[in-house]
């Protein structure tokens, strides 16, 4: 599936790695100039460079989703870059140690809502802002299977992620009428450094993972970009406030 993104604007949050750098990746194929935005200003800077060089037009900006200043700093300088702010994928988040939920220290509880649900809540806040007054717009949020299901040892994480469902769905019954669609997208276990990370570290159990996908593989970064091109583009034109499940059939069952 091919887009035409041409004059457009989005943004990518977590852009320098993993599904926001994937996702930036396909924007910038697709024609759209590109914002990508992350906590690690030398590692963003990479990725928007890797862009340029392909005649891709960029803008890196380093931006900690868990401050509203620097969210609201950061869609500033987009309009101010670009006049315009058409799609944005919201995607930065991270992961904590797994936990019994009697045990789990507040500041990890506090930590993960910080980045993971604050963070979305802000980066759509303002992102809305812009295009309430412009009419128009498409909002993709980062949840995750763990947005739809349960899972054991990882209540604070999982609340985060069932929590930007919530955020999804209210906020697309407000702008439906505005122009603006706000979807979710839920990704499965994706081959990212974030999930080699946790397996290196014995946070995931391989095995488990592929036993546990009926489809008996990893995702790709690319997959989840493309389902996240597809709810901002013109064939996603009727829909709005979806939890889409891209996860090899995990929560099928």
């Amino acid at each position: 599936m091919t887009y035409d993104f041409s004059g457009q604007v989005a943004m990518v949050t977590g852009a320098a790695a993993g599904m926001g750098a994937a996702t930036a990746r396909a924007f910038a194929a697709a024609g759209a100039s590109v914002v990508l935005t992350d906590i690690n200003q030398d590692a963003v800077e990479k990725a928007a460079r890797e862009l340029s060089e392909r005649g891709c037009q960029v803008l890196p900006l380093a931006c900690d989703v868990s401050d509203e200043r620097q969210v609201a700093a950061a869609v500033d300088r987009t309009v101010d870059e670009f006049g315009r702010l058409d799609m944005a994928f919201n995607n930065a988040g991270i992961m904590i140690p797994d936990s019994d939920a009697a045990d789990e220290p507040a500041e990890a509880f506090d930590s993960v809502m910080a980045v993971n649900l604050r963070g979305v809540w802000a980066c759509m806040k303002h992102e809305l802002a812009r295009m309430r007054r412009q009419g128009s717009g498409a909002i993709v949020n980062c949840s995750s299977l763990a947005g739809l299901v349960g899972d054991a040892r990882r209540a604070s994480y999982d609340a985060t992620k069932h929590g930007i469902v919530g955020l999804t769905k209210s906020a697309a019954l407000e702008y439906a009428p505005r122009g603006v669609r706000i979807n979710a997208v839920c990704p499965g276990t994706i081959d990212t450094p974030m999930v080699e990370r946790m397996i290196d570290a014995g946070e995931l159990d391989m095995d488990a993972a592929l036993a546990a996908t009926p489809m008996a593989r990893l995702g790709r970064a690319e997959e989840i970009a493309s389902a996240v091109l597809w709810l901002c583009g013109p064939g996603a034109s009727f829909v709005t406030g979806v939890a889409l499940p891209v996860d090899g059939g995990y929560t099928a069952r």
